[in-house]
This record gives C-alpha cells, structure tokens and sequence, in this order.
C-alpha cells in the first residue's frame, strides 16, 4: 500500500476557512447579473444567515478553545489563535462585499424596477411626516427606553437583536447627568416598513425601522440632547450543553437549556458605519469583546430581515420561473393505492421535481387504511407546520399504533420538536428522543400491514428531512421500497433506537454508528485492488460536507492507486484535489444554484457493476461515529439508473454553476469551453417538466 503522506503538502484544509469560502460562493449568486433580482436579494441575506449560525457555533468554538488556552494545531496545521486570526480577517472583508453589493447595486436596481428602500436623509416632506405619525402610533407606545447609570444597568440583550446606543447629554428631571442609553427594538415590531404607494412615489416603497427610531429617538429623551443614535447587534454562542447525568427528562432539560441559547458568551458585535469610536469602544467593553469582534457595516446591522422583501412584492418577472412538482406515474392518479404499486415495483421521488406531497400520502394513506396495524418514523427537521406530522397524530386519534423518534437536539429546530413530540403524545403516539449521545438523522418511515393473514412491511428511506418547505428548495432523493430485506433492516434500526439490545447484522443497510464508515472504507479499498489490477476504477461521491480524516486519506491513497476520484461537495471540504503525488485524479466540484443541494449519493464502478448507495450521512467524524445514520444501496437497476443520471452524471457535466476547487483551497467557477453552457437545475428542471420522468 502506497502512502499518501506528503511532508510538503499540507493534507487537510482548515473546516471554518472552507466554510466561509462556500458562503463567498454563495454571495456569488447575488453577485451574478443572471441571477433574476429578488433572488438576488435573497442570496444575499442567506449569506447573512449562515454567516449568524457561522459565528454562533463554529466562531464561539473558536473563542471556546482560546479562553480554555488550547494551542495545539488541528489536522490543517493551524492553531485555534491562528485560525479565529484568518476567519475574522475573511469575515470582515466577506461582510464588507456583501453591504457594497447591496447599496452599490442591489438597492439601485430594486429602486429602477420602483422597489424603494427610503432613506432617512432624503424623505420627503411627506414621508417624515408620515413616519412621524407612525412612530407616535405603532412604536413609541411599545419602546423602553433605558438610561446607563448605578440604578439602571447595561440591559441583558437578546442574541440576533436589533438595539440602539444612544449618546446623551444634558440634565434630566431628577438631575441625572446620564451619557449613554439603550434602546430595544421589540421583536414583534417590522424591520422595514412599507409606506402607502403615493407616499412612496413608486408601487413598493419601505423605509427601515432604525431610520423611524433615529428620527425620532429625541420623543424617548425630551430635553436631552441627542448626540448620536446607533445601531448594534450581538451575536452570541448558541451551542446547547446538556450533562447526561443531570438530564433525567431530556426533554425538559433542553426546555430549561433554551431559554439560556439567548444569553449565551457574546462572539461578534455589530454596528451602524457611523457609530462613533466612543460608543463601539464602550459595547466592546460592555460585551468583553476585541476590535476583531467589530463588525461596522452599511445599512441594516440584520440583512437577514430583508428576505421578507422578495415574498412580499410581487414580481414575478424578477424571481425564477415556477415550475410544477409532478408526480411519478405510478402515484400520478387520484386516489392510488400506493401500497398496490409498492409491491409491484420500488419508487424513487427526487426532490423538488417531484412533490414531496407522494412522502405525505404515504403516511395518510397508512392512517386510514385498516389493514394499516403500525407506523414508526423519525423526525429530524419537520417545521412549524407539517402535514405529515399532521398524518401521524390522525393515525394516532384511529388506534393505529405510532412511535415517533423526535430529535430534541436539531439544532435551531428544538423548540419546534419540542412542541410536536408533546403534541404526538397527547394524540397516543410513543415518542421517543432516541440514544442519549447519538443524534438520529436517520431519515426513515415505516408502515406496517397486515395482508392475507401476514405482515407485510413498506418503508420510506430519504437524503433529506421530512420537512414540507425545504423539500421545495433542496434537491433529495427518497425511496419508496416494500424490498423484505430492506424492509427488515429498517425494523431493525427502529428497535435498536427504541429498545434495548445489542446491535444486529444487518443484511443491506449500512448504519452509524456501527457499520457505515468500515463499508466505505472497505469499498474504496476495493476499487484501489481493481485499480492496482489495471482494471477501470471510479468512485463519485455527493454530500454536502468532507471532513472525516481516514476516509479523506483512503481518497488520497485510491487517488495514488490511479482510482478516478470525483466528489461534488456542496459546503466544507477538507480534501485537497490535484496535489501531485497525492491526489492527482481527484477533482472536487460544488454546485451553487437555483436549489440548495442536498443528496448524499455514493458510487462505486465496482468492476463495471457500478454499486450505488443513498445516505442520510455525509462523510463526516459526527455522521459516522456520533449519530444515527442509514445508507441504503439502490437495487433495482432502472432507478440506479436514474439516480446516477440524475443525481451525479448531470453534476459532473455542469458549467455555469459548478466551482471547481484548486490544490490550494481555493475554487475557480467553471466555464463552458464553447455554446452557452451547461446548468444542472435547468437541465433536471426540464426532464421533469417535458418527459416527466419517473
């Protein structure tokens, strides 16, 4: 066995540096003139919206490991000193690109297609007018205002809040001297605001709820001069921490826990671009905060609020095009028996093509059967509102026996869960919060029926989350199976969770924390054996992140072997591609389009048998060692078909959304060599809307 250890060549890229580059791709789609213009808008502000979650786990981590006096290096080599010291760096200038873009040409162009965001210093005579009155009606009545001395300390501020500092001077009535103040913005108060067309002067005006404050903060303070008013936001750490022995009731633990998420260690402060160095210094202070945690930008200190603006106007010429959800042809018909079709053949849906509505029949259709005895899922990500879970608890009302394993520790998504699995409870279902330590991803339903005096089992097994909204932005595949070994291990995996007991074999499913990591493992040393024969070897493999040392250094070893390696990594990837005599026949792609991409596929040639696998998992040390996984081969050769058409030959293709990334870290977007170029949504977007693929 070669070894793929190069002394000069660092083999591990840095997690939080790959993390940010995947967001400067993001910003890209704003960035792109053919992107259509709200959805300009809206990249722009999920960048901001990673960039939050960013600082609340990966940079508090960061700060974490400082204040504790880690200095050793991770796999990349970097020292967490060193890495906070080159995030921060990228960091300022990614945010400082992302204001530029939205007020030099964002704003400008959503103004000449007559969506207006006014501007403080340039309202009309009218617009203050009406601003003023608005104030007086919907804001002030709700506002406290706070002044900074002995008797009233620095108030707790929420994380992600919008705040004002506020400079004073002047003697009040009690003779107070006070020189600073804070104001909050209640959070049931609009971030922007829209104003009456013929205010407005154009069909969507909006004006910012920090220009109606700032107009108008002298109303909180009469007689005191107003010396400045600022915006500023704190981001804070939101890891949750839950001692094992002190949780006796996971559940009600984590409800004591959240309350905490909003006052967790401060990690970044931000600030209106005109703050003055009195105040900015006075926050960091407040906050135990250093310059590098400043943050001054150009507008609204929360770009997150504003993609509201792009469900709001309605324009469709500046969104993309609609398109149908259809429906494979075997559950196209109203009213099919989807167990009827199941057990003539398996069906694969591929999200956001097809609806996830088939997913959601499935289960009501299980809840009103009466053949239907039992049904058993998992929950991960479902929403605030579901119909599926909707279909769970009506199961329940009917008798049916439901257990239900709700994922308490989703992250941003436990309160939801929270609420559902109480809800499941009061409807009858058996819910259960899975093994304390291991998080179940597993994305998995089962239905159990009974059919000519015998059970009979059928399954849902899926990429991604049972979650109606996303599943019409994320591209996933499901599979529909009644398949009895399939079907099995299925059963199997849910008394594993649910019960107690050692593991058991099983006969197709790979599982965390068990099985899945040594399986990949062993099939990519098989295809360095065929490789090292001299016989034609490929693996392709999707997910959304590569961190997982042993399997990026097996890639390096097959790479060595003359294996053909491709990886099309949405997010972090710590591989590094192209190094010579290391990983000279990896390529690693990342797609950044119109959906969000979201399969895990994994493909071995296998000696031209081409072995294929859909996963919950991507190749992570937390998806192979710390939660509960399921990866399950795909054995009826037309959808094996399909999902290598579909799901990667298609990807590998594409060259007007694809980044390429360099041996150095760094990504280069590819371009068509001539014509007008390849886009995969576009290409998938019309095999389902013309031939109706199924």
């Amino acid at each position: 066995m070669k070894n793929p250890t190069n002394p000069s060549q660092k083999q591990f890229l840095n997690r939080e540096l790959s993390l940010l580059a995947f967001n400067r791709r993001v910003l890209y789609m704003a960035q792109n003139e053919k992107t259509p213009l709200l959805e300009r808008l809206r990249y722009l502000c999920i960048v901001s919206s990673n960039l939050d979650e960013f600082f609340e786990i990966r940079v508090a981590g960061l700060k974490e490991q400082i204040n504790q006096g880690i200095t050793s290096s991770g796999p990349d080599g970097l020292s967490p000193q060193q890495v906070y010291e080159l995030v921060s760096q990228k960091a300022h200038a990614l945010i400082d690109e992302q204001y530029e873009l939205l007020n030099n040409i964002i704003l400008p162009r959503l103004a000449q297609e007559g969506i207006c965001f006014h501007r403080r210093g340039k309202w009309t005579d009218e617009q203050k007018t009406w601003a003023r009155d608005y104030f007086f009606r919907e804001i002030f009545p709700v506002l406290t205002p706070i002044g900074l001395d002995p008797a009233h300390p620095f108030p707790r501020i929420l994380n992600k809040s919008l705040n004002f500092a506020v400079e004073l001077s002047g003697i009040d009535a009690f003779g107070r001297n006070a020189t600073h103040a804070v104001v909050q913005a209640p959070r049931s108060l609009p971030r922007f605001i829209r104003l009456p067309e013929k205010i407005a002067g154009c069909p969507y005006g909006f004006i910012f709820l920090s220009s109606v404050l700032h107009a108008n903060v002298g109303e909180l303070f009469q007689g005191m001069t107003i010396n400045g008013c600022y915006q500023f936001r704190v981001t804070r750490n939101s890891e949750l921490f839950l001692e094992e022995e002190d949780a006796k009731n996971l559940r009600l633990a984590l409800e004591g826990e959240l309350s905490h998420r909003q006052f967790g260690d401060e990690v970044r402060l931000e600030v209106a671009e005109n703050c003055s160095e009195d105040m900015a210094q006075f926050l960091l202070n407040t906050f135990n905060l250093s310059h590098r945690d400043l943050y001054r930008v150009n507008g609204p200190v929360n770009l997150v609020r504003l993609m509201q603006v792009a469900d709001m106007v309605d324009r469709p010429d500046l969104r993309f095009p609609r398109f149908k959800q259809n429906h494979p042809k075997e559950l196209a018909g109203k009213n099919q028996d989807i167990f009827a079709s199941l057990r003539k053949k398996d069906i694969l849906l591929h999200h956001p093509f097809q609806s996830f509505s088939s997913v959601v029949d499935f289960i009501a259709q299980a809840a009103n059967d009466p053949q239907v005895l039992a049904i058993k899922q998992t929950v991960y990500r479902a929403g605030t509102d579901s119909e599926l879970i909707d279909a769970l608890i009506d199961a329940a009302h009917q008798g049916k026996e439901v257990t239900v394993v709700v994922e308490l520790l989703a992250r941003f998504d436990e309160e939801a869960n929270i609420n559902w699995a109480a809800k499941l409870e009061e409807a009858g279902a058996h819910v259960v919060y899975g093994v304390y330590g291991f998080k179940t991803h597993a994305k998995m339903a089962l239905v159990i029926r009974r059919e000519n005096g015998q059970l009979k089992r059928y399954v849902h097994l899926g990429t991604g989350n049972y979650h109606s909204k996303t599943t019409k932005i994320y591209t996933d595949f499901g599979l529909l199976t009644s398949h009895e070994g399939i079907t099995s291990d299925v059963n199997e995996v849910f008394l594993q969770i649910t019960g107690l007991g050692k593991h058991a074999p099983l006969k197709h499913l790979a599982q965390s924390p068990f099985t899945l990591h040594s399986e990949l493992m062993n099939a990519i040393q098989h295809e360095i054996k065929i490789a090292s024969q001299g016989r034609p070897s490929h693996i392709i493999a999707k997910m959304n992140s590569l961190t997982e040392p042993l399997i990026i250094s097996a890639l390096y070893e097959a790479s060595l072997a003359g294996v053909k390696v491709d990886l099309i990594v949405r997010g972090v990837c710590l591989l590094r591609p192209g190094v010579k005599n290391l990983s000279d026949h990896i390529r690693v792609f990342s797609i950044i389009g119109r959906f969000l991409e979201h399969h895990r596929i994994f493909y071995f040639y296998n000696d031209a048998k081409e072995s294929v696998y859909i996963s919950s998992a991507d190749w992570m040390e937390r998806n192979f060692f710390r939660r509960i996984e399921v990866c399950v081969p795909i054995l009826d050769s037309s959808i094996k078909r399909r999902v290598i058409s579909e799901g990667l030959k298609p990807y590998l293709r594409d060259t007007l959304r694809a980044w390429q990334m360099d041996s150095d870290g760094s990504y280069h977007l590819r371009r068509p060599r001539s014509g007008s170029g390849f886009n995969v949504h576009e290409y998938l977007l019309n095999r389902y809307q013309d031939s109706k693929a199924s």
